[in-house]
């Protein structure tokens, strides 16, 4: 077991623990975006004061702001474990999954079959059902209705007659938390002759992941999720991305990461999402292991996050298993999930996430954008599910807080 991160340093590396105005609180909504790290903040700032002009120009301040917008695509590249100009930036996911539908729908074949799950935040499933409006056969990989657990055997029979060409399905999803085995299942669809396309928002904030080692296709995530500034990462390999129609710009078809980027992207939160990076590297030398190569050092930081999560997720575990007014979604092991837990109330969720505010508990109750999730699993979408997520800067005394809260509340 990698060893568990000094959480009094690594929340030094963040803000918004400074801040008055949260002295007290408990975040437990980190599923719907993290705290920014303090190297992000402050890469953010020095491109406002300093160099906030059009990028790539010949003069000093533009090729500075240019300088640091390619740094951080090709600082995150290096700890994805894939090619520089396999990243692209947009201004959400949901945004890049559009686009990037919009060069599926005129690359398929006639007669193709794309695979969806009924796992997925809307994000990562609507875009491709909608393809069904044009004749395109869309194929349900459906989750078990008690456990919400995606059976790959399932996608097996969904692939055998060799017509599915894109297969879209979460690395873990933002209500179920079940961590799926990616690399299997992207082998299998690579046997199958079909793209994978891989929802990561709710899986990277607990460790950004070696896409280069998963097999993804295409490998999606927030970095406003992740520690950053609110930006949608696109990775997508390099054979695949000039396959697919250019979406971007007539002259910007030769760039890789350009052709899936209709408007300019937000420099300033480009650049910034190098300070990412820099919160890893940080992270990768107190633990010892910064002189490894940077998908290396990646996958060490991202295994000491999941230990630390592991750890501090545990009781609260251990107190939802003891209650029988609620319904926990997804796995019980704190080894198989993510730290987001969706407790399905059997009554509104919403004015009972507002009940722990008065606790100084900041969660939050609804959807999520999962209300296909939530039907298949016979949850009311109308009521809900209270979402609490943590990630790694989340202490014990705050799940302390969060379990004092809730016996009161429920």
């Amino acid at each position: 077991m990698p060893p568990i991160l000094d959480q009094t340093w690594l929340r030094s590396r963040f803000p918004a623990f400074d801040s008055p105005d949260l002295q007290g609180w408990a975040f437990f909504e980190n599923a719907g975006g993290s705290y920014p790290c303090r190297p992000v903040v402050d890469r953010l700032e020095r491109f406002y004061r300093h160099r906030k002009v059009q990028p790539y120009a010949p003069y000093p301040a533009s090729e500075l702001a240019g300088a640091e917008m390619d740094e951080a695509r090709a600082r995150l590249a290096a700890v994805l474990g894939v090619a520089t100009d396999e990243v692209s930036f947009g201004p959400s996911t949901s945004a890049n999954t559009y686009v990037l539908a919009q060069a599926v729908r005129r690359w398929l074949p006639p007669g193709s079959a794309v695979v969806v799950t009924d796992q997925d935040h809307e994000a990562n499933t609507g875009v491709w059902r909608r393809l069904g409006e044009e004749g395109v056969e869309i194929r349900e990989w459906h989750m078990d209705p008690a456990t919400g657990h995606l059976d790959p055997d399932r996608l097996a029979d969904l692939l055998a007659d060799g017509r599915v060409r894109w297969v879209a399905f979460p690395h873990c999803s933002n209500v179920v938390a079940e961590i799926n085995p990616v690399a299997e299942i992207c082998a299998m669809i690579r046997a199958a002759g079909a793209f994978s396309c891989v929802d990561g928002v709710s899986y990277a904030p607990h460790g950004l992941p070696d896409v280069g080692a998963l097999g993804a296709d295409v490998y999606l995530f927030s970095a406003y999720k992740t520690y950053g500034p609110h930006q949608g990462i696109l990775v997508i390999r390099e054979a695949l991305a000039r396959t697919l129609p250019n979406q971007g710009h007539v002259f910007n078809g030769g760039t890789t990461y350009k052709r899936f980027t209709p408007a300019g992207p937000d420099h300033a939160q480009v650049a910034a999402c190098a300070g990412m990076v820099d919160y890893l590297d940080a992270l990768a030398d107190r633990q010892g292991v910064g002189h490894l190569p940077p998908a290396a050092r990646g996958a060490a930081v991202h295994d000491a996050m999941r230990a630390t999560e592991i750890a501090v997720m545990q009781p609260l575990l251990d107190y939802l298993a003891d209650r029988n007014d609620l319904r926990l979604l997804g796995p019980r092991l704190a080894a198989r999930r993510a730290p987001t837990f969706a407790l399905a109330l059997g009554r509104p969720a919403e004015p009972v996430a507002r009940a722990l505010a008065a606790h100084r508990i900041m969660a939050g109750g609804g959807d999520f954008y999962a209300v296909r999730p939530l039907a298949a699993l016979g949850v009311a979408p109308d009521d809900g599910v209270l979402r609490l997520s943590m990630v790694h800067y989340t202490t014990p005394d705050e799940v302390d807080q969060l379990i004092q809260a809730l016996s009161q509340v429920l």
